[in-house]
């Protein structure tokens, strides 16, 4: 049944986020706004929501003593690598992936950094409040600067007759699905790791991980199919750095939080590495083809193997 119930989570957190997204969308047409900030702020931190949910009803578990720090990092470890190695890898098999040089060197320098200071932060196997605040502030930073550093407001706002009242309750409906989806999963996380005392940190980088990166899949794979395969790879790169720094940084300034030595050791640096040869695809070979997406599947696939391992 926590099995059960665990599903019914994931699946209200995926729809939450497609209601958000959606009426964030047209409100924002409905405003003319560019489709730069509408990339930017709404599909980037509005795919991330399920994440961002679960880093705040766990930190909240924290502060009444119930601690559920397995469930953030791993959640936030595990949609990392299921975007760009699950994801990413079958959006090359789909179809050739494609990004500006300048592009891989901006922001998969950021993602990697952001990988080695959480890696940093967590070295002592705690994360603690100030240690959170840096997290957050190195986002904010990353975001500030993208805006700012952005010549995309030239083009011509989005405009959608759409965007009033029924939007609003949309927004509503999705955020208050998101909420109530994020305190589901996270209980049940709980419960399923003492009934079989297994780490609920393995439960959330198998399961959930992959489960809230469903909508990160859904966007990618309608870019590529729609030809706009580099919104389709910014997308997944953008998410990363937010999953990287921001739920963990959340969680940790409510209350502070535990690391696990495997995660640390581990699937940080799994991360790192994997990252590093999808970054080094894109840059000396000039693309990510079938043949590259079939290795970024076989890393996917492998790491998969050994965390089943470990149950």
């Amino acid at each position: 049944m926590d099995f059960v119930i665990l599903i019914a989570g994931i699946a209200g957190l995926w729809l939450g986020t497609e209601l958000t997204i959606g009426g964030a969308l047209a409100i924002a047409r409905r405003h003319q706004l560019s489709e730069f900030f509408v990339g930017l702020v709404i599909l980037s931190i509005g795919s991330d929501l399920p994440e961002l949910a679960i880093a705040v009803d766990a930190g909240i578990k924290g502060l009444m003593g119930q601690d559920a720090s397995g469930v953030v990092i791993g959640s936030s470890v595990g949609s990392v690598i299921a975007q760009i190695g699950f994801v990413l890898g079958l959006g090359a098999v789909i179809s050739c992936l494609t990004l500006p040089k300048s592009f891989v060197l901006k922001h998969g320098s950021v993602l990697l950094g952001a990988t080695v200071l959480l890696f940093l932060v967590a070295l002592d196997g705690h994360v603690s409040r100030t240690e959170g605040l840096i997290l957050i502030t190195m986002y904010i930073i990353y975001v500030t600067a993208l805006m700012n550093g952005s010549t995309s407001p030239e083009e011509d706002p989005i405009r959608l007759a759409h965007g009033g009242i029924r939007s609003w309750l949309l927004l509503l409906a999705g955020l208050g699905t998101v909420i109530i989806s994020s305190e589901i999963t996270v209980s049940s996380v709980i419960d399923i790791a003492k009934t079989f005392e297994i780490s609920e940190a393995l439960i959330s980088v198998l399961i959930i991980g992959l489960g809230t990166s469903l909508p990160e899949l859904s966007i990618s794979i309608s870019a590529i199919l729609k030809k706009r395969t580099q919104m389709s790879v910014g997308n997944i790169i953008g998410s990363n750095i937010l999953d990287t720094l921001l739920p963990i940084g959340i969680t940790a300034l409510i209350t502070g939080m535990t690391f696990e030595r495997q995660l640390l050791y581990f699937d940080l640096p799994f991360i790192f590495v994997l990252t590093a040869v999808v970054l080094a695809f894109f840059y000396i070979r000039k693309g990510v083809t079938r043949p590259e997406g079939l290795v970024i599947l076989g890393f996917y696939f492998t790491y998969v193997a050994v965390k089943l391992l470990q149950f």
